[in-house]
C-alpha cells in the first residue's frame, strides 16, 4: 500500500525528479498497483554480479537512469535491455535483470517513464496509464538508440551482441525496436499489444502505431513472441494475425507461443496473474534464443 504523502493522496508531481536528483533513484518495492497480497516473488542471488544504477543521455538531452545487473568481471557480456511493464524500474523487473546476469548476459533496464513520474509507487491506475501514454514512440525509440550507443562504451559489454525483451506495454517495445534497429540480434515479446482492439478510436490507433502486425516486413531480429490463452486484453485473433503476417514476410525463425491456460502478466511473479508453468516454458526459450543468437 502506497503510504500518503499528502492528506489528498499522491500526484505526478509527488514523483517528479529534476536530471540532478534523478540519477540512480528507483522505487525499492513491488509496483504497488499490482503487487498480489500473497504474492511470493522469486528472488535472485547477487553473488557474482555486478549492480549499479547509472544514468545516459538520451537524444532529447534528458539524463536516463537505468539499472544495470552483469557478471563480476570484465566481460565483454552480450547485452540484454529489459523493457519493463507499465509499472516501470521497480524490484520485479530488477530481477529479471539479475536472472539474465546470472546467465552471463549484462542487463540493462532503462526508466522509460520517469521524464513525467515513476509510476512504480502509484496505486491510481488512471494515473499510471496517464504517465505511460506519455512516453511515445519516437521517445522510446531515441531511449533505445541511447541504450546502444552508451553500451557500445563499456568496455565490459559486447555491443555486437545485443538482446532486448519486455513484458506487457514492453513487449510490443520489443518488436518495434527490433523492426527499427539493426544493432538488435534477438527479441523476445512477452504479451506485448499486437494490434489496436477492434473499439481503439482513429486517434488511439494512431497514438499506439505502429503496430506489431504492421512490423513483420521490418523485422531486422529473429524475435519470438510469448502470449496466454486467456488474455483478455490481448485476443487470439490478434495473435493469428501477428503469425500470417510474419508468415508472409517469410520471417525465418520468428514464432510465437500461446499458453492455453495462461493469462496476460503470466510472468510477473509478483502479481496474481502468475503461471509458474508457462513462466518457466517462457523463460526457457529466452534463454534458448538468446544462447544461440548472442553468444554464439
Amino acid at each position: 500500500m502506497t503510504a500518503l504523502i499528502r492528506p489528498e493522496g499522491q500526484t505526478s508531481d509527488d514523483f517528479r525528479f529534476s536530471r540532478r536528483a534523478l540519477g540512480g533513484l528507483f522505487f525499492a518495492g513491488y509496483a504497488s498497483a499490482a503487487l498480489a497480497r500473497d504474492a511470493q516473488p522469486v528472488t535472485t542471488r547477487a553473488d557474482g554480479l555486478t549492480l549499479a544504477d547509472v544514468s545516459y543521455r538520451a537524444p532529447d538531452g534528458f539524463d536516463l537512469p537505468a539499472y544495470v545487473a552483469r557478471p563480476d568481471g570484465e566481460g565483454p557480456f552480450p547485452v540484454v535491455i529489459v523493457v519493463s511493464e507499465i509499472f516501470g524500474v521497480h524490484e520485479y523487473i530488477r530481477d529479471v535483470c539479475r536472472r539474465l546476469a546470472q546467465a552471463g548476459y549484462a542487463a540493462i533496464a532503462p526508466a522509460f517513464f520517469v521524464r513525467v513520474a515513476d509510476p512504480a509507487p502509484l496505486d491510481d491506475m488512471q494515473q499510471i496509464q496517464a504517465i505511460v501514454a506519455a512516453a511515445g514512440y519516437e521517445q522510446v525509440m531515441g531511449d533505445v538508440a541511447a541504450i546502444l550507443d552508451w553500451a557500445s562504451q563499456q568496455l565490459w559489454a559486447n555491443s555486437d551482441r545485443v538482446g532486448i525483451t519486455g513484458f506487457c506495454w514492453g513487449g510490443k517495445v520489443v518488436w518495434q525496436a527490433a523492426a527499427r534497429f539493426a544493432a538488435i540480434d534477438a527479441g523476445v515479446a512477452w504479451y506485448g499489444r499486437l494490434a489496436p482492439p477492434d473499439s481503439a478510436t482513429p486517434d488511439q490507433r494512431a497514438a499506439g502505431a505502429p503496430w506489431p502486425v504492421d512490423l513483420a516486413d521490418d523485422l531486422k531480429a529473429q524475435v519470438i513472441g510469448l502470449y496466454g490463452g486467456l488474455d483478455r486484453g490481448i485476443p487470439l485473433s490478434s495473435v493469428e494475425a501477428m503469425r500470417l503476417a510474419l508468415a508472409r514476410a517469410g520471417a525465418d525463425g520468428d514464432e510465437i507461443t500461446v499458453y492455453p491456460g495462461a493469462p496476460h502478466g503470466f510472468h510477473a511473479d509478483y502479481r496474481a496473474s502468475y503461471t509458474p508453468a508457462a513462466a518457466a516454458d517462457g523463460w526457457q526459450r529466452l534463454l534458448t534464443l538468446f544462447e544461440a543468437r548472442l553468444k554464439a
